[in-house]
């Protein structure tokens, strides 16, 4: 008889806490970002833009979660993967999407078990990447 650990689902009130680390790292920066954060099954938890950042920051930051999440890596790992000669160019989604490797997403893990991701859009890529692990890093 095999047992498992349950492990602590993402909360609506952890994912709001991920969207307030990653802001505040981009305020300190001075950048305005867009911050999504998707739990295991892919569903918005929460989402936040700041109005100075660029209209598609948003998008970006949503899209950049679901690939971190269905990918279960980094975004910023994937860059070489959709180069020219690379494994692949996009990958399908559930909304017909490309998906965009462009540093920013980030898994988020609870117990060795991947739990959601968090997006951010707005910044230089490296920027984007910093922030999201910044606001990764703070769950407890």
């Amino acid at each position: 008889m095999s047992t498992t650990t349950a492990v602590a689902p993402l909360t609506t009130q952890d994912a709001e806490a991920l969207v307030g680390a990653a802001r505040s790292a981009a305020e300190e920066a001075g950048v305005a970002v867009a911050v999504s954060v998707v739990d295991a099954g892919g569903h918005l938890l929460a989402f936040r833009r700041d109005d100075r950042a660029v209209l598609i920051a948003g998008e970006t930051s949503t899209r950049k979660a679901f690939t971190a999440l269905q990918l279960d890596a980094p975004t910023a790992d994937l860059v070489d993967a959709v180069q020219p000669g690379g494994l692949f160019h996009t990958l399908p989604t559930a909304l017909d999407r490309p998906l965009l490797f462009i540093a920013g997403g980030i898994p988020l893990h609870r117990d060795g078990r991947l739990i959601g991701a968090i997006g951010v859009g707005g910044g230089a890529p490296e920027q984007d990447h910093g922030f999201a692990a910044a606001a990764a890093a703070s769950l407890v």
